[in-house]
């Protein structure tokens, strides 16, 4: 079937549709250009919609929030009650078409069944989709129920579905028991696909951000980020402190008295002990708060445990926390990561393709390729070497990448430590292997390998042995001995740090004399290779046409066909000089140990992007007007251009990306956020893929 929409919805409430949702945005940002997000009905106008905020943020950041939704339920309410139920789809589908006419594919989230008039049951969802001509997905509930349960369930999903006269796309079925779930697997309804998803009891855990939103509770510490922590359970305190202290569990949500000084000093003094827990917040009770000198002490213990305050009793806040429920919110990128992680493992995504009959678009997009080079990594995953887990960034990065399912892990450091501080943060990083260099038990393998390989250079046992116990030269070494596929490093490390153990240990494959650089530039609906944009100051022609032929090859690795213009400020033969006349012989070199490469040069920048300027300078080039790969004269052209090019078109650059080594290390900007580690890590286990591949 040809679709170019889904509607998604549960026949029952907390059934997890937005884990459901999230996962098939994923899926169709993979191959689609614009997709558009739309829930017919929120909850209510003057409350942001968490499901909106997070898709829209997280996959169609263009769209603006009111595009998103049509009415609230007051408003539907009021047309029922009125007979006016058919303005009301109407409505809905005159919004619909207007997003129609703009984006290439629309997924729509159903109502959450709550907080409507007796009239409106559960088929209001179906009745939209029909309307909309939406194919439908339902959600099940598995929760609690066993195999036998479950399959009635689908069966009764199936059956309602097809009697409303909606289409039926797919079932999705959430919080599968252990128990059930091998049971399930080979269950459908009338060919129509089935898909099993076990109980991730995480997802349905609050956390310290969620139960602030829903008490409405003032933050007197911490920032929105440490209030993601999960709340595993909570402790109400009003025992002294010498038994408050045996009961405190990892995740424990303390709540207290805001006038018991003692609990709260004891809970902050706990969380600097390595003999106790971490905990995920506190809660002051009835009204209190901390006075000014009290403050100022809690301010200066630079702690990043939350305190809340609420007005009312602890009692009465108790019974309120109860009452939470979780969600995956934008600001949480811990539980999409889980999430997403969870349904890339169960869902086959090119049986959803071929049900909706999908064809990959023609363009990319920066959410396209992202979304590429992390399913590029998966297919076959490498184990990656990061030395810098003291820093907040790549814990945070492994966290993600390891719930992904992206890559394996190993973090250097002190085990003790690094675990410590992910659980200050809230992070789950126990997939990840910690090696401490100097308790390992290679350490002296590496350090009498490293004197054999630099013997030469004057190097002694003594200083070999100084050399490992860094975290670069070790990280290094373990590539090279192949206990790890490839390297990360740069967000506290100079670039120096990271490339001169590489050079040193793992050198440059046979062919290459130098390592060189790109930059992945993700442009609007296209992707481009810039190189050398971080490396080499002033290449000459042989190492111009060497940076050449290794962006090509990367170019290739990451699915982009490589069309090669060699870039100067004169076009063809139009121009003299030194530097135009480097730029010519480094072409020729190129054009002449890569043959079955379209490069061509020299060539000036409008000429090798615009078409118009191609059919005015180059009309017979096959390159000009089209190119892919754009090769820079010098790093002070290369350099400046990309980020030109960055700040005023607002592209991502993705890099820089190493290449010529023979095996992948590749360095981060020490500047760096979250998702820049990620993407180096993805695009490092791809280069190791191919590496491997051709071993």
């Amino acid at each position: 079937m040809k679709t170019s929409s889904l509607y998604i919805a549960s026949m029952e409430p907390h059934a997890g549709k937005l884990l459901i949702t999230l996962g098939v945005m994923e899926l169709l940002t993979r191959r689609i250009d614009k997709v558009a997000f739309f829930r017919p009905v929120i909850d209510r106008r003057d409350q942001t919609d968490n499901d909106i905020e997070l898709i829209r943020s997280k996959y169609c950041p263009d769209m603006n929030y009111k595009e998103c939704y049509s009415f609230d339920i007051e408003a539907v309410n009021k047309l029922a009650s009125q007979g006016r139920l058919k303005e009301f789809y109407e409505q809905l589908l005159i919004r619909f078409n207007d997003l129609q006419k703009k984006y290439d594919f629309i997924v729509c989230e159903g109502l959450n069944n709550s907080g409507f008039l007796a009239a409106f049951d559960m088929n209001i969802n179906l009745e939209i989709a029909k309307n909309l001509g939406c194919p439908f997905i339902g959600v099940v509930n598995a929760a609690s129920q066993d195999a036998q349960a479950v399959q009635e369930e689908i069966n009764i999903t199936h059956n309602i579905i097809r009697k409303s006269g909606a289409t039926h796309f797919a079932s999705f079925v959430n919080r599968v028991s252990e128990a059930a779930f091998a049971q399930l697997q080979s269950a459908k309804a009338d060919n129509i696909p089935v898909f099993y998803i076990p109980d991730e009891p995480e997802l349905d855990t609050p956390t310290l951000a969620d139960i602030r939103q829903a008490l409405q509770a003032h933050c007197i510490m911490g920032s929105d980020e440490a209030q993601q922590k999960v709340v595993r359970q909570f402790k109400i305190a009003t025992m002294t402190v010498e038994h408050f202290l045996r009961y405190i569990e990892d995740g424990d949500l303390i709540i207290t008295g805001g006038d018991r000084a003692d609990i709260l000093l004891a809970s902050l003094t706990a969380l600097r002990s390595l003999n106790y827990p971490n905990l995920a917040g506190i809660m002051l009770t009835g009204g209190f708060t901390p006075e000014k000198n009290m403050l100022r002490l809690l301010q200066g213990m630079d702690l990043k445990v939350p305190i809340l305050s609420v007005a009312e009793d602890t009692f009465t806040t108790t019974r309120q926390v109860e009452q939470v429920k979780a969600a995956i919110a934008s600001g949480n990128p811990h539980k999409q990561a889980l999430a997403l992680g969870l349904f890339d493992r169960h869902v086959d995504g090119d049986v959803i393709f071929r049900q909706a009959d999908i064809t990959e678009s023609s363009i990319m997009t920066p959410i396209m390729f992202e979304h590429r080079l992390l399913e590029q990594a998966k297919s076959q995953r490498m184990h990656i070497v990061l030395p810098e887990a003291g820093d907040e960034r790549i814990l945070r990065a492994t966290e993600i990448l390891m719930r992904r399912q992206v890559v394996d892990i190993t973090l250097l450091g002190n085990e003790t430590a690094i675990k410590t501080h992910a659980a200050s943060l809230g992070l789950n990083i126990e997939q990840a292997q910690i090696i401490d260099p100097l308790q390992s038990e290679h350490i002296t393998l590496y350090t009498e390998t490293l004197y054999q390989l630099r013997k030469h250079k004057g190097v002694t046992p003594e200083r070999a042995a100084d050399a490992i116990a860094d975290v670069s030269y070790f990280a290094t070494m373990m590539v090279y001995m192949g206990h790890a596929d490839g390297m990360v490093s740069g967000a506290i490390h100079t670039t120096e740090d990271t490339i001169r153990p590489a050079l040193q240990i793992i050198k440059t494959t046979p062919d290459i004399s130098l390592v060189s650089s790109v930059f992945i530039m993700c442009l609007e609906t296209q992707v481009l290779v810039y190189g050398d944009c971080a490396v080499n100051p002033d290449p000459n022609a042989e190492q111009l046409a060497e940076i050449c032929i290794s962006s090509a090859e990367t170019a290739q690795m990451f699915g982009i066909e490589p069309r090669i213009a060699m870039l100067s400020y004169s076009t063809g033969t139009s121009g003299k000089g030194k530097d135009v006349d480097k730029v010519r012989e480094a072409t020729l070199i190129a054009q002449k140990r890569r043959p079955d490469l379209l490069i061509e040069g020299p060539m000036q920048y409008d000429a090798a992007i615009s078409p118009d300027v191609a059919r005015s300078k180059l009309p017979d080039s096959q390159v000009a007007g089209n190119a892919s790969v754009f090769i820079f004269p010098d790093l002070n052209t290369g350099n400046n251009t990309y980020k030109a090019v960055q700040r005023s078109s607002g592209a991502i650059a993705i890099g820089p990306v190493l290449q010529g080594l023979k095996k992948p290390v590749n360095d981060l900007s020490r500047g760096c956020l979250v998702p820049d580690i990620i993407n180096t890590v993805a695009i490092t286990a791809i280069q190791a893929q191919v590496l491997v591949a051709k071993e």
